[in-house]
Formats: structure tokens, C-alpha cells, sequence
């Protein structure tokens, strides 16, 4: 039996994260992944793809809408855009090679992993020791129980980019991040996209506004039927017809494909958590403490596993915590509140701490500040319009911040560093003119204009100005 002083089961970002930072302190390290190449989800089937391909659907968009201005037209090619794909996962893989963990002293183990006891792992054949373990297997698309959806035929995050053509019709189920990004993307490929999503809104953890302005821009590139759902998938021949329950009404949609994005579920089944102990939810999802320490002190767990943010940038801040606290016995505690998020649609959807309805629940005294992004010359010269909310708490402190407009995941960034601290910290920034961040100055300006403009400053300054005269 190998001994080892840390082992990582899985080889996505918050594992690999883990490993190397175990790996590079000297400890002995083990990482197991079933998959032949490390990079788990985001490489393979989630980040690195799904952008790639909306980037490759961005520029075929306004490449057609330039060339129709000069009277030209263009075909897509759609192997050219599944090549470029490819390129990216392949580039994005590079960076999680098997010989740079080799040569950080990592011993690698392909193989499926499941536990016998607290610790001790089965990898494949060998039998593992584990002074400390981290569990960071990951997710996985969620299937529903949608009458003949199994039979009728349909894809996910997983294989949607295996597709051999364009399809002429997809029906995307679940408004989400994965289904507006990508259903946004195949729209504007060519495909005529659907999405069919159960609440009111899309993207429903997003700020009310928000979603709303987004939901104007994607209606008038794909068919969007909020509240609803699906009765029932049927054949018709190599098309599918989605019967679709619709405000008491049932609704036919036909489709050459499908598209689930409703959900995912946490890759905890194979590992035979009984033999060890830890304790998980009523889904699978491993619970853990604010250390990242599961009930069994010795066992640890990050990433989409635990279900709290599953992003790859959360993933990898885990990994760095839990390196912290399983090798040198900290009690450092995962904090989200400064953890942001991006949805990639057209324009991008930015997130970063409470909404404006959360903050409101909970709080006293909130304050939110708002404006569209048409009102700043950067904007306003690219013809592009958006807008941006900052909510700030009793005592003028950030406690969310969100944007809508193009580019917003790059340029709200400074937001990202004021979280918590008063608003002004915005308007004293220095903004070159003119570029995009700018907005959040002029946003945070609204706070000064506010105190300083109405109430008692206001008359005092009058009074002060008449009586210097």
C-alpha cells in the first residue's frame, strides 16, 4: 500500500489546484482522475468550449451583418468553428499536463477512486493511504424525468460540441447560464433557437433589472417561453416535437435537437462515501464546514462537489484554502462575498455579491445607484447600451455590485476590489477617458450628488458661498 500525505480525487480546477500547492510544499502528494487528460469540466465541456464557441458566433455575426451592409453574404462553415473549438481545449489542456504534476512530485493515477475506509482509496488496482484527502470530483449535467426526452433523443454540455452540423432548429430546456450562452451562441451561428425555461425569468439569480434588460436583447435573437413546461418529447421522424405547458395551454415545438441545460448534480455516487463516513445532502452534494472540512476532520472537499458556487474561479480559491488548512492545520475560512461571476451571453452579465431584492430582505437602509451605459462616451461612440446598479448598505458600503453591457465580466473588475468598502472608493478612482469602466465612476458619483446636492450641505454650502461674498 502507497502512503501518501495528501490525495485529490479529481482533476478539475479545484483539485489540481490542491494537488499542486500540496505537491509544491513538499508533501506527498497523490491525484486520481478517471478522465485520461486532466482539466475536468471547464477544459473539456464547459469554459473553455462554450467561449470559444460563442466567439466564434460573435464573429460570424458581425462579419454577416458587415457584409450584408455591402451587399455580400457569407456561409458558415461549421467544422471550420468545431476545428477552432478544438484548438481551444487542446491550448487550455497544456496548462494541466500530466508531466507538469509529475514534475511537481505528484504521483498520477487514471482510474476510477472510491473509498474503503476514512483512509484508505481504492485508484483501479492500487490501494491508496491517505493521511489527509480532498474530494473535488465535480458535477455533472442533471437529466430530468421528462416524458420521452430519453428515447426522442437529446444532448448537453458534454456532447453538444460532437455535434457533426448546425442544427436548423434547437430547443434549449433551461434558461440558465449554460442554455442562454449557448442557445445565444447557436442563434446567432444560424440555428433558429427556443429556450424553454420554467421560472418567469432567465438567469434567475441575476438582479431583477438586470434580467430584464438582457431578456429584451435575447427575444429579438431566439424564442424565450418563460414559464413553462415540458409534458412531453415525442419522434417525428428525425425530428423531435416538444409538447410544452405553457399558462394552461399546451404548446407544440418542433426541433432537430435538443438541448438540456437545466441543472447539475454532483459527481459523488461512485465514491462510496458510506465507507468513510463524510456526510452529503439529500442531492450528493459533500458538506463541509466554512474550512472546507468535512465532518470527518481528515477529509476535505472544494469545488462543485460542495455545490456553493460552482464556478471554476471559486473551485480554485477552494483549493488554495483547503491546502492552507489540511497541510499546515489552519482554520482559514472560505469567504464568498467578494466572488463574482460572469454569464457570457451578448452583452455579458456581471455579478457580484446581493442583488438589490436580497439586500432589501435582510437589511435597513439600502441604497441603490443606477444608470445605462448609453450616458458614458465609450459606450456611446461604440453604439452599444447596458446598464449598471451598485447597492450599497446602511453606512455606504458596497454589498453588490452588477452590470449589463459588453465587455462587462473585464471592466466592472474594480468593483470586484471596493466590495465592502463606502462607495466613494469608486468615485475617487481616476478613469482614463474615455473607457468603459468610467461607468462605475459615474454610477458611484450618484452617491456625492445625493449627499451634496440635496439636503442640509446643499443649503450650508449656499449659505457659506453667500455670506464669503
Amino acid at each position: 500500500m502507497k502512503k501518501y500525505d495528501v490525495i485529490v480525487i479529481g482533476g478539475g480546477s479545484g483539485g489540481l489546484t490542491a494537488a499542486a500547492g500540496a505537491a509544491s510544499f513538499g508533501a506527498r502528494t497523490a491525484l486520481i482522475d478517471r478522465n485520461a487528460l486532466l482539466g475536468g469540466e471547464c477544459v473539456f465541456t464547459g469554459c473553455i468550449p462554450s467561449k470559444a464557441l460563442i466567439h466564434q458566433a460573435n464573429e460570424y455575426c458581425q462579419a454577416k451583418k458587415l457584409a450584408e451592409k455591402q451587399g455580400l453574404s457569407l456561409k458558415l462553415e461549421f467544422d471550420e468553428v468545431k476545428k477552432d473549438v478544438q484548438k481551444a481545449i487542446a491550448a487550455a489542456q497544456k496548462a494541466d499536463s500530466d508531466e507538469r504534476f509529475k514534475e511537481l512530485g505528484a504521483d498520477l493515477y487514471h482510474e476510477q477512486a472510491y473509498f474503503l475506509s476514512p483512509h484508505e482509496i481504492q485508484a483501479g488496482s492500487e490501494v491508496l493511504y491517505g493521511k489527509k484527502i480532498v474530494i473535488a470530483t465535480g458535477s455533472s449535467p442533471s437529466v430530468q424525468e421528462i416524458p420521452g426526452l430519453k428515447e426522442a433523443g437529446f444532448e448537453t454540455n458534454e456532447t453538444i460540441f460532437d455535434l457533426n452540423e448546425l442544427p436548423e432548429k434547437l430547443a434549449v430546456i433551461g434558461g440558465g447560464p449554460i442554455g442562454t450562452e449557448l442557445g445565444q451562441a447557436f442563434a446567432r451561428l444560424g440555428s433558429e433557437v427556443a429556450i424553454i425555461q420554467h421560472g418567469e425569468q432567465l438567469l434567475s439569480k441575476e438582479d431583477h433589472d438586470i434580467q430584464a434588460f438582457l431578456m429584451n436583447v435575447l427575444k429579438k435573437e431566439m424564442k424565450i417561453l418563460t414559464g413553462s413546461k415540458i409534458a412531453k418529447v415525442r419522434k417525428n421522424g428525425n425530428k423531435k416535437i416538444l409538447e410544452i405547458e405553457r399558462e394552461s395551454e399546451i404548446e407544440e415545438l418542433e426541433a432537430d435537437c435538443v438541448l438540456l441545460a437545466a441543472g447539475r448534480k454532483p459527481n459523488t455516487s461512485s465514491l462510496k462515501l458510506e465507507n468513510c463516513g463524510v456526510k452529503s445532502d439529500e442531492m450528493g452534494y459533500i458538506e463541509v464546514n466554512d474550512h472546507l472540512q468535512t465532518n470527518v476532520k481528515h477529509i476535505y472537499a472544494c469545488g462543485d462537489v460542495i455545490g456553493t458556487f460552482q464556478f471554476t474561479h471559486a473551485a480554485g480559491q477552494e483549493g488554495k484554502k483547503v491546502v492552507q488548512n489540511a497541510l499546515f492545520g489552519l482554520k482559514s475560512k472560505m469567504d464568498y462575498t467578494a466572488i463574482p461571476w460572469n454569464t457570457y451571453t451578448m452583452p455579458e452579465v456581471f455579478h457580484l455579491g446581493k442583488t438589490e431584492r436580497e439586500a432589501a430582505k435582510t437589511m435597513q437602509g439600502v441604497k441603490v445607484y443606477k444608470k445605462r451605459l448609453n450616458e458614458t462616451d465609450r459606450f456611446i461612440t461604440a453604439g452599444e447600451d447596458g446598464l449598471i446598479k451598485i447597492i450599497t448598505d446602511s453606512k455606504n458600503r458596497i454589498i453588490g455590485a452588477h452590470a449589463v453591457g459588453n465587455g462587462a465580466g473585464d471592466w466592472m473588475q474594480p468593483a470586484v476590489q471596493a466590495m465592502g468598502s463606502k462607495i466613494s472608493t469608486l468615485s475617487n478612482m481616476v478613469y482614463p477617458y474615455p473607457n468603459r469602466p468610467a461607468a462605475i465612476g459615474q454610477t458611484a458619483d450618484l452617491f456625492w450628488r445625493e449627499k451634496l446636492f440635496t439636503g442640509p450641505v446643499k443649503k450650508l454650502a449656499g449659505a457659506y458661498i453667500k455670506y464669503i461674498r
